[in-house]
């Protein structure tokens, strides 16, 4: 069945869901198959698949030892563009689903919820091709040992090249007639696996120092000083790359700033920001940020919130507040749960077709803004023939103060004009079939969007947003912990029983110190202790003291690969080094600080090798080579004279601070710690920041 043949993807989800599966077979009966008990949307998805899809478990895998057959397993998640084309192309096709189905156990995995497979066998797929990408379809034996990876892949060939439906011939032939061929390929991809895993480790100490400036001069080498960002198309955002460089101002100089600052006002004059609803989808398809992959997802928002406002602080453009704001509009508006906590991203299809839901025709326009449609359409270059297919992406190819100076306009009518069509052209577009909204709640996604949030709400003044980032946290800490504690990985209609990973416990507890920093509340910072607790007992190798990604009472994967780096999510280890690293100097607990050095023991070779991999980890050295700056507030914490001194720390790009709360039984002050020096504790703000604008 084509599900968006006669319904879109978010309606025929919701149809599923409210099915009576109680007096379903186990096997899902005729019309189902196993994944519609499933809570994952993707899984849902292809629940109708005339596939024979099973879940993760063992269930699948005593079939397939029981009758001797491999395994296909194909890892995606819900809003993949990618994923819906193979899906409908051969996973709802009956020719290739009597082909898996005689020769294959199949399985479908949802990345998100099991990103503990998908690191696995990402680091398989690139280990046999050099790359990887979703969806991801790995052949393997009963035992989870891989011999074939491929991506995307049609269903018949063509151009000398085969689809689909030969490889699936050819692998069962070579199954049941070669099996020394399929050992022998299982044997070199975990000698492989366990040969890249040692070159991570280095014995040496690494000179941080020269790996930061070959991390500067590589950034520098594949900036694109034109259109802001790095390489070429497809171009990805890269928050992390901009935090980073927005970091080294010290070092690099403003260069460094104004890299991450042109690079953020070209993403946010571009298509691939939202000009109407707010937000950032995914990625460019081409390096001028005007053609998106149209799908938006949490962490995308919560990173490129969090650089904007890191941003905001070293430079006080009002351009970065307002790209902050934006974010958090359209993330509350759209992704907020009525309980608090945030979903994970929005579908790039709509209808079936990617990007519909954003795409415009001049004569629609002009018929919902009527008189203002002309200089609406000036300012955004929209034209007839339009800028995509015939259609038209909104961009804003002009800054409004220049066009207003160029065609002699008042700025402040122009402005307001203009925000009336985008409210009008906004109210017009929620008319249409929308994309389906991926309503799982991800602990470490969620995690990422509490500390933007809270970071935002002490660097701007905005105690709105402290509240909101207030209520997910209380939501995950109370709907996503099992009884005894444990953190668990997702929740949709009911928590998931997959246990949380060393993101997910680093995330949120970074998030709950963010949320301590900026109300001062006792309570988030005694939720991030607990957790550091929990997180050191669950996945630190008590002999080495290295960190694994997944925790020691859960499933484990074949092998270790601790394919752990900075991507369009920050690193794990690196996030769990920078939580100790803060604790240690809140709490006064050195011990710490060697928790935090041994959380990057076991990558130090990539390190060097590949430092645009670890931005994180190289932030993370630097900052133990040297004390931070503590703020230490002592006395009421709750009264207005300390939410002001508190604003007025966040107001200053004071780096690597700390923030420490004494909660005595005495009138409120605050003692200044810079390295080498403390200064006399103090009581206003006019005091504090005589002592700031002189030392930082």
């Amino acid at each position: 069945m084509n599900m968006t043949s006669s319904l879109d993807t978010a309606a025929y989800v919701a149809t599923l869901t409210v099915i009576d599966k109680t007096t379903l077979p186990a096997d899902g009966g005729e019309r189902f198959n196993r994944l519609i008990f499933a809570r994952s949307p993707y899984l849902m998805q292809h629940a109708e698949n005339p596939v024979n899809w099973y879940e993760w478990g063992e269930d699948a895998f005593n079939r397939a030892r029981s009758e001797n057959l491999p395994i296909l397993l194909s890892i995606g998640y819900a809003t993949c563009h990618w994923c819906h084309v193979m899906a409908h192309e051969s996973f709802e096709d009956g020719e290739v689903a009597a082909l898996l189905n005689r020769h294959f156990v199949c399985i479908k995995v949802d990345r998100e919820e099991r990103p503990d497979i998908d690191d696995f066998y990402m680091a398989v797929s690139q280990t046999l091709t050099g790359s990887g990408g979703w969806p991801l379809n790995i052949f393997m034996t009963p035992e989870k040992r891989p011999f074939m990876a491929i991506t995307y892949l049609p269903k018949r060939g063509g151009r000398g090249m085969g689809g689909l439906m030969e490889l699936l011939a050819n692998i069962a032939a070579l199954w049941r007639q070669r099996p020394d061929m399929i050992e022998k390929n299982c044997q070199g991809i975990m000698e492989a696996l366990d040969n890249s895993r040692k070159i991570r480790t280095n014995e040496s100490a690494l000179d941080i120092t020269a790996i930061s400036e070959k991390a500067l001069q590589t950034l520098k080498r594949i900036y694109d000083p034109t259109n802001g960002g790095f390489g070429g198309a497809p171009k990805f955002p890269m928050p992390i790359y901009l935090s980073w460089l927005i970091g080294q101002r010290e070092t690099g100089g403003e260069e460094t700033v104004g890299m991450a600052l042109h690079s953020l006002r070209k993403m946010r004059s571009g298509g691939i920001w939202d000009q109407l609803g707010g937000g950032v989808h995914r990625y460019s398809v081409d390096q001028f940020w005007l053609a998106p992959h149209f799908e938006k997802m949490l962490y995308d928002q919560a990173m490129l919130a969090r650089v904007a406002t890191e941003a905001f602080r070293v430079t006080g453009e009002p351009f970065c507040r307002d790209m902050t704001e934006d974010i958090f509009t359209f993330v509350v508006r759209e992704l907020q749960t009525v309980e608090g906590a945030f979903c994970s991203a929005l579908d790039a299809d709509s209808e079936g077709v990617e990007g519909k839901f954003y795409l415009w025709d001049k004569r629609e326009i002009d018929a919902c803004l009527g008189s203002d449609t002309e200089r609406f359409c000036h300012y955004h270059a929209v034209t007839d023939e339009g800028n995509f297919e015939g259609a038209t992406i909104l961009t804003v190819p002009v800054v409004l103060d220049e066009y207003c100076l160029h065609h002699r306009l008042n700025s402040d009518e122009t402005y307001e004009l203009l925000e009336r069509c985008r409210a009008k052209l906004l109210k017009r577009r929620e008319e249409r079939i929308r994309p389906l909204r991926d309503d799982k709640i991800i602990t470490s996604w969620n995690g990422l969007m509490i500390s933007a949030l809270a970071t935002a709400a002490a660097t701007f003044n905005k105690p709105e947003y402290a509240d909101c980032a207030a209520r997910a946290a209380t939501c995950i800490t109370t709907r996503l912990r099992r009884n005894d504690g444990r953190v668990l990985r997702c929740y949709l209609n009911g928590a998931s029983d997959v246990p949380g990973f060393l993101e997910d416990y680093a995330f949120l507890a970074g998030g709950m110190l963010d949320l301590f920093e900026a109300t001062l509340d006792q309570n988030w910072l005694a939720e991030a202790r607990i957790l550091a607790g929990n997180l050191l007992d669950l996945f630190r190798d008590p002999d080495s003291g290295e960190f694994t990604l997944i925790g020691h009472d859960a499933e484990q994967m074949p092998a270790r690969v601790s394919s752990d780096h900075d991507g369009v999510t920050p690193s794990a280890l690196a996030r769990t080094a920078h939580l100790l690293y803060r604790l240690a100097w809140i709490d006064d607990r050195p011990e710490l600080l060697d928790s935090a050095r041994s959380a990057l023991n076991g990558i130090q070779g990539d390190i060097e090798l590949n430092p645009l991999g670890h931005l994180g980890a190289l932030q993370l050295l630097t900052q133990l080579a040297s004390e931070p700056t503590t703020a230490t507030f002592s006395g009421d914490t709750g009264c207005p004279e300390a939410v002001a001194l508190n604003a007025a720390l966040h107001n200053h790009a004071i780096k690597n601070l700390i923030i420490r709360s004494e909660k005595q039984p005495i009138p409120l002050t605050l003692s200044l710690c810079v390295p080498g020096t403390c200064y006399p504790a103090v009581t206003t703000v006019d005091e504090l920041n005589r002592i700031l604008q002189k030392q930082l």
